[in-house]
């Protein structure tokens, strides 16, 4: 009976005594290791703030990054723009320098320098040559009767520029001068027969009468001018009024003289016995028409100056650009690299 409660009392000491000095160091180890996993995690409050920082900082470079992406597109733009505006320059200018400007302008003269008169009469005779003024027109010469002129008239033979076999005879006489007094040449001719079937007398009119007379050799002269200007001609049984106008074209260096004429026809009343009507007359006057000389000119409009004031603004803005370009493109891959450097530390730290 004794060693029976004994033992109970034991066991009931040991049960007491499991609250004990020995139960309680069991818990206080077990709360330790409990503050020490609870001190490994990090505080939820802690995890949101880093993370809300991290996406601001990566939207903000984001933003930065789209900016920068649209400054580069408007600045190529303009680029663009601006090598399109180079090259219509250049464009411009070019055509306007191959393409000038005709100028056209008017000199007022007291006379005139004597223009050269070339007639080809053929089988024609000259009856008269005539310088009168204020439009006074002599009276018809008889036919086969001569009259004296006080006409500057040179004959020249040669042959003509386009067929070396055919010899021309030409009648060069002194053009009027005196475009105040209305000065004029009245030239009459007559034929008897002709083998042409059109009755006609062919001339031109060269620029100086003195050019031909100082020349060495008026055959070569004759043939630059038939090469170089236009031949007309008048008819017979009329009375053919040819006013002049003299042109002066100036481009390039060259400068060339050129002779505008209005012509006027009337009918000649033959009067004369139906025997003398055979020899077919002919009767011409030539005169200025105005005291003007018309003065063309080549002006070229393109500017240099002004071309090359927007060649320099539309360069300095290419240069501008790029430069800018470069500077963002290196800032966009800076960011990048930092923000990759800081995706690696997290993946390190996580890991």
């Amino acid at each position: 009976m004794l060693r029976r409660e004994t033992s109970r009392s034991y066991q009931e000491f040991n049960g007491e005594d499991s609250d004990g000095p020995l139960g309680s160091c069991q818990n206080n180890d077990i709360s330790e290791v409990e503050q020490d996993e609870s001190s490994c995690d990090p505080l939820p409050d802690e995890d949101i703030v880093d993370n809300n920082l991290m996406s601001i900082a990566f939207n903000k470079a984001c933003l930065k990054n789209v900016f920068t992406a649209i400054l580069v597109l408007v600045y190529l733009l303009l680029s663009t723009v601006a090598a399109f505006l180079a090259y219509q320059t250049i464009s411009d200018f070019m055509e306007k320098l191959n393409h000038p400007v005709m100028s056209v302008s008017y000199k007022e003269v007291e006379e005139f320098a004597p223009p050269g008169i070339v007639l080809y009469p053929g089988k024609a005779q000259l009856l008269s040559c005539m310088h009168q003024y204020h439009d006074y027109i002599p009276p018809p010469v008889a036919s086969g009767k001569l009259e004296k002129g006080n006409c500057i008239i040179e004959e020249v033979i040669y042959y003509g520029p386009y067929s070396n076999q055919t010899q021309k005879r030409a009648m060069v006489v002194r053009g009027p001068t005196d475009v105040r007094k209305r000065e004029l040449i009245f030239l009459q001719f007559s034929r008897n027969e002709t083998e042409e079937d059109f009755s006609a007398i062919s001339y031109m009119i060269f620029a100086k009468f003195s050019d031909m007379l100082e020349s060495p050799d008026k055959a070569a002269f004759m043939m630059d001018c038939e090469r170089n200007y236009s031949m007309w001609t008048f008819s017979g049984g009329f009375r053919t009024w040819v006013k002049m106008s003299l042109v002066k074209t100036t481009g390039r260096g060259n400068e060339s003289v050129e002779f505008r004429q209005e012509s006027s026809v009337v009918k000649y009343i033959d009067k004369r016995p139906p025997l003398e009507q055979a020899n077919e007359l002919f009767f011409v006057v030539f005169q200025w028409r105005d005291p003007f000389i018309q003065q063309v000119k080549d002006i070229v409009t393109a500017n240099a100056w002004n071309t090359i004031a927007i060649l320099c603004g539309v360069f300095m803005a290419l240069f501008k650009a790029a430069d800018f370009a470069k500077l963002s493109i290196k800032w966009m891959i800076k960011i990048r690299k930092r923000h990759l450097s800081a995706k690696m530390r997290e993946m390190s730290q996580i890991g």
